[in-house]
């Protein structure tokens, strides 16, 4: 997409220019370029200053669940900011935060009833991880502090996601801390070569009870996976990985985090899609984005009674857990998400997902057809599209990122906003998404390929 300024850029656009340092900002060129000005959305539609309109087809960052322009989440927020607009989460509780902890444990599969609440999903991550620590500080086992987490994962922004987090594109520049973090094998089936998907698990499998055994049972305190690797490509694993997975964790004593911050709050048809979709029910689960549909910030975890009971109570030997934020449970943010919950209820929209997705997966592969394209591969509404310039070749070079980046460009010039990445073109719309507007994404998304195809040969 054109990023150059315009002579008659709006001050907004100027101001950018000049005092905003953005996330992947490409150094060279700060200050001399700046991205679209969208200036306001309406359902599954984004608006930019000159009045186009865009599909916004990765929902913000996966995470505009309820699409845009929702009175009964505004309403939420301005009633609850004129009511009670802040509390020190050190010292006192508010109504919604309460409130909104009963209605996730409700919706949590197993035991993970007690909820903590963060700022976003970078800190939801880095508060699990941080409990692994306190839980086997308490238990008085200060050794078993290694985390097994996988290539090509994302979780998060802080120094302990982000060095958990297996997308080597975010590591230049930055030092990780790779002395308590083991890398296993993303379960990508380009991997698979021409083994069975029943032998490609097993070896999967194997990888990670040796990893396990090369580092000691009792370093090791937890493993760490989202259900699918989405900013990794929409990767989805073989049918039984995690359960598999979840087994042997708990024949050592480690805990399974399972990171839905994408995955949950409809975006695969359920509250939650580590059981129902994944067939697991982890220790920990962490979830934001799609907690308020992006109206604010906010995140969580939901932890096992099960574990807490070994470090509460009598077991607690004195200890306080004092990991937290100055917005953890943040009023208006707890309102927004209970709104949110609400509207998701209201409208149906996971069984409407379940219903939809169906033709979002047919539509998408449609475009496997295409010469240039390896593979589609779904989950709901999460949908990836990956780019090859050379038929018969299963790993990107730069030229498939070449040919990816002008689709890029093409789709936003016809309408359409998709999230590239590498050679990948990856769609999560917002959950009201209908067919029709189905068919106008899809239908931009193939001619774009198409074109993208005839300019990069």
């Amino acid at each position: 997409m054109d990023t150059s300024l315009r002579p008659n850029a709006y001050p907004a656009t100027e101001n950018a220019r000049k005092h905003l340092l953005m996330p992947a900002e490409e150094m060279s060129k700060l200050g001399t370029e700046v991205r679209p000005l969208l200036t306001h959305g309406e359902g599954v539609y984004l608006f930019d200053e000159s009045g186009r309109r865009y599909i916004d087809g990765p929902a913000g960052m996966w995470c505009t669940q309820i699409g845009y322009g929702r009175q009964e989440i505004a309403k939420a927020i301005a009633d609850q900011a004129m009511k009670l607009s802040y509390n020190s989460p050190w010292y006192t509780i508010n109504s919604p935060s309460s409130e909104l902890a009963a209605r996730i444990a409700e919706k949590t599969p197993g035991d993970l009833n007690r909820i903590f609440f963060t700022t976003g999903g970078s800190t939801a991550v880095d508060t699990a991880l941080r409990f692994t620590e306190f839980y086997n500080n308490v238990l008085g086992r200060p050794e078993k502090k290694k985390i097994i987490v996988r290539k090509n994962g994302y979780h998060g922004s802080t120094q302990l996601t982000a060095s958990c987090s297996g997308r080597e594109g975010n590591w230049p520049n930055f030092d990780i801390a790779n002395d308590r973090i083991k890398f296993i094998s993303s379960p990508d089936k380009r991997h698979r070569g021409t083994r069975s998907e029943a032998a490609f698990l097993q070896d999967l499998v194997e990888e990670f009870e040796s990893t396990i055994d090369e580092i000691g049972p009792d370093k090791v305190a937890a493993f760490l996976a989202e259900p699918l690797l989405a900013s990794g490509g929409v990767v989805i694993p073989p049918r039984g990985y995690h359960a598999r997975i979840k087994a042997i964790c708990e024949s050592h004593d480690i805990i399974y985090i399972s990171d839905e911050v994408v995955t949950a709050f409809g975006r695969c048809g359920e509250w939650f899609a580590s059981e129902k979709v994944f067939g697991v029910v982890p220790d920990i689960i962490t979830f934001a984005k799609g907690l308020t549909s992006g109206y604010v910030p906010m995140g969580g975890l939901a932890i096992s009674e099960r574990l807490l009971a070994r470090i509460s109570g009598e077991a607690a030997n004195g200890s306080y857990f004092t990991n937290g934020y100055t917005y953890t449970g943040h009023p208006v943010s707890s309102a927004a998400a209970l709104a949110n919950m609400d509207v998701i209820e209201n409208d149906g929209l996971l069984e409407h997902v379940r219903k939809v997705g169906v033709y979002f997966a047919e539509r998408l592969a449609g475009l496997a057809t295409l010469p240039s394209i390896w593979d589609v591969r779904t989950a709901g509404l999460i949908g990836c599209v990956e780019c090859i310039t050379e038929p018969g070749r299963t790993f990107a070079d730069e030229s498939d990122k070449r040919l990816t980046g002008v689709v890029d460009r093409l789709c936003f010039e016809r309408g359409l906003v998709v999230r590239p990445i590498a050679n990948m073109c990856v769609l999560s719309p917002p959950l009201t998404i209908n067919r029709q507007e189905i068919d106008e994404m899809c239908d931009i998304l193939r001619s774009a390929i198409m074109d993208a195809t005839t300019e990069t040969q």
